[in-house]
């Protein structure tokens, strides 16, 4: 699936950058607002989301603070390959619901001269790593890690902690089903939970 990557200078460099962190710590804001800036500039851009995450709405990327910008949803990570012909920046949002083949089509793209930029949670409601998330990062020229702010203390959080009682793995949801905690307050909840 990889490309040869070409050194001669007359060709675009593409990189990865991976934004990241817990629910509610912006990382769809700071994609949209990362994606605007390249429209100002004149660059071609497109976004993409997996076709599963309709939570605010079935074409378009939506912060939980209701920024939106329309985007084409996929189904399959390699279905993106399919729609970059002429872009300069190819945008993915909740990649972590996407399967390793997605941490390919990005390097792919990269190695096609084209800035990706790839938003997601680096952590799922248990504390453990996200699906292609931690691979995403390890081979991306630049990673920024948000925070939300916990509701319980008022600390950085850097945990999705779940309220609903549901084991699934995914559950698409929003200040109902998820809460941002810090390190302590996420662990304390989490042993009241096994009580």
């Amino acid at each position: 699936m990889f490309l040869e990557y070409s050194n001669r200078q007359d060709e675009k460099r593409g990189s990865i950058e991976v934004i990241t962190g817990c629910m509610f710590a912006g990382k769809t804001e700071e994609l949209i607002r990362r994606l605007k800036r390249a429209k100002f500039a004149r660059q071609k851009v497109g976004i993409f989301k997996p076709a599963m995450e309709k939570r605010f709405s079935e074409g378009d990327v939506v912060s939980h603070n209701a920024t939106s910008i329309s985007s084409i949803s996929v189904h399959k990570p390699d279905e993106i390959l399919l729609s970059t012909n002429g872009l300069d920046v190819v945008c993915v949002d909740e990649a972590q619901f996407f399967d390793m083949l997605i941490v390919d089509v990005c390097n792919t793209l990269a190695n096609q001269g084209l800035r990706v930029i790839v938003a997601g949670l680096d952590k799922d409601f248990r504390g453990n790593p996200f699906g292609p998330m931690p691979a995403l990062m390890a081979c991306a020229e630049y990673v920024t890690k948000l925070h939300a702010i916990c509701v319980r203390c008022g600390s950085l959080a850097q945990y999705s902690f779940r309220t609903a009682q549901d084991d699934h793995l995914v559950l698409l949801g929003s200040e109902e089903t998820y809460e941002p905690l810090c390190r302590k307050c996420y662990f304390t909840a989490m042993n009241e939970i096994e009580k």
